[in-house]
Parts: structure tokens; sequence; C-alpha cells
């Protein structure tokens, strides 16, 4: 694995490298469903999204690493664990509760869990878990409801989407704990492509099999469809994957996943933005508990020793 010398970039810089990449990807969410209501299909979306992607990265770094045959396995999980399988779970997840996102949603939102307890089973140190990051993460756990809630205090499960949404979730905690050593080496940007690339070989036999190729003359006649692959693609993948991936090696993993938290926050206020949809009071309680849970979980100060 390359070893390339960089330098470390302030820690406040990385703090803003995640939030930034959870404001786009809060977004993603109303993004995506702008390509559902132009008749792409949910394993559509996956191999294209990357596709554009890798193309994206390949021209803001043309150059190419030859990496030993075990890193280039991993880097294929990588690609399934964080791009093909983690947006198979989560678009089906959404296509199947249709207009019933809450439950799907909030157990995205709970990846960070998800990551605390694997960045604890993958830590050799028996030292246990600072109680500032359970009370944290407990703490935004309830903001998310809220949020998620926004204003109705009845969910409705719909089994299946709610299995899909945690196997979402447990997906994006493997990818934060395996991604970790390579964003660590290696110039986060090559490492995203790389990922991208194998996301993108590994969503197409998903697609193929389940809705087969898609009708791409949306994207050359509909703005709106190419605006929305665009923003995808280039933003939410190229870029605030490398990102996050440069948060993830400064700040680690768990403290740099409790900034998901905030995720569900940031699709309610673009939907009110893009839809004119006006959050409740619960949501902006909601909103509130969540800063204080994050803000919380990383007072503890050996978070960031976690994997």
């Amino acid at each position: 694995m390359e070893q390339t010398g960089k330098k470390q970039i302030p820690i406040v810089l990385a703090h803003v490298f995640a939030l930034a990449s959870v404001v786009v990807w809060g977004s993603c969410y109303v993004v995506t469903q702008n390509l559902f209501d132009a008749g792409f299909a949910p394993t559509q979306v996956t191999p294209i999204r990357m596709a554009l992607a890798y193309v994206v990265l390949l021209l803001m770094r043309p150059k190419f690493v030859r990496l030993p045959w075990k890193d280039e396995l991993m880097f294929l999980l990588l690609g399934i664990t964080g791009g093909s399988l983690y947006f198979y779970f989560q678009n089906t997840a959404i296509a199947d509760v249709g207009d019933q996102t809450a439950s799907v949603s909030i157990i995205i939102s709970l990846t960070p869990l998800f990551t605390l307890i694997l960045a604890k089973l993958f830590k050799r140190s028996s030292e246990p878990l600072g109680r500032l990051v359970w009370i944290g993460s407990a703490l935004a756990v309830v903001g998310v409801v809220l949020v998620i809630l926004n204003g109705s205090l009845q969910l409705h499960i719909k089994l299946l989407g709610d299995i899909l949404a945690l196997c979402a979730g447990l997906s994006w905690a493997f990818y934060s704990i395996l991604i970790k050593p390579y964003a660590a080496k290696m110039d986060s940007f090559i490492v995203t492509r790389r990922v991208m690339f194998w996301s993108f070989i590994t969503a197409v036999p998903l697609m193929l099999v389940t809705s087969g190729m898609p009708d791409l003359r949306p994207l050359f006649t509909q703005p709106r469809v190419l605006f929305s692959w665009i923003f995808l693609a280039v933003l939410g993948n190229a870029v605030c994957f490398a990102l996050w991936n440069i948060a993830f090696d400064r700040l680690g993993v768990v403290i740099t996943n409790n900034y998901l938290y905030a995720s569900p926050f940031v699709t309610v206020i673009v939907a009110w933005i893009m839809l004119k949809q006006t959050p409740s009071w619960m949501s902006i309680l909601g909103a509130v508990l969540i800063t204080a849970g994050v803000v919380l979980a990383q007072r503890n100060g050996r978070t960031s020793e976690i994997a």
C-alpha cells in the first residue's frame, strides 16, 4: 500500500469536511427522488452514479496506483460495503416504504451506533467506550426520531424496508472500519476513485438481475434529471466520499460517523426548501438534540483512538 507522507489537516477543517458531506448526503435523499420520479429504478441509480463519479475523480487524480492483490481484494470489499450493497439496501428500502420513510431514515441514522459496536469489536484494547459517547449517542437518537416523525406521533412500520435499512446501516459501519487504514496512508481522492470503481463493477450485476438496463434519454432531455445526476455523482460521491475519508483519517471513524445523526435534519430542511414542506416544532427540537448529542459524544477524549 502506497505511503504518501501527506500532512495532517487541521482538526477544525476535518470537522468542516464531515459536516459538509452530511449536508450534501442529507440532500441526496430529495435529489434521488427526482430520478425515481423520472422512471429510474433504485438499482439503476447506483451504477450510473458510480460511473460518473469515477470519471470525475479520474480527471481530478489521473494517477494510477498498483496495489498488492490483498489490498485490491480489500478495495473490492470496500466497493461492496460502502457502494453497491449500501446503496442497494438504502434505495430499495426507500422504494419499499413509499412515502413512509420514517423507520428507514431512523435506522440508517443509527449507523454511528453500529460503528461504535464494530469499533469496540475491532479494537484490541479492552478499554471501554467513554460514558459521554453513549450518552451523546442516546441523545442524538432521540433527536433523530423527533426529526423524522416531524410532528406525527404515529410510526407505521414496514418490515422489509426496516430490515433493508438496518442492513444499509451495518454495511456503512463495516465500510467505515475497513476504510480507515487506506484513508490514513493514501491520497483520499485515489482511494475514493478505487472504491467507486469496485462499486460500479459490483452494482452492474444487481442492476441487470433486478431492473435491467435503464433508459438514459431523460439524462439528455430533462435538465432536472441531469442536475440530479451531477449532484449525486460529483458532490455526493466524488467530492464528499473523498472529504469523508479525510475526516476519517483525522478524526477517527466514530467521531466522523457521529455527524450522520444530522443527516435526517438536513433532509427535512431541503424538503422544506424544495418541496415546500414546513418542518414542525418536533423537527426543530430534534435538531437541537441531535446537535447536542453529537457535540457531547465528541467531547469524549478517547473516542478518536477507536479504529
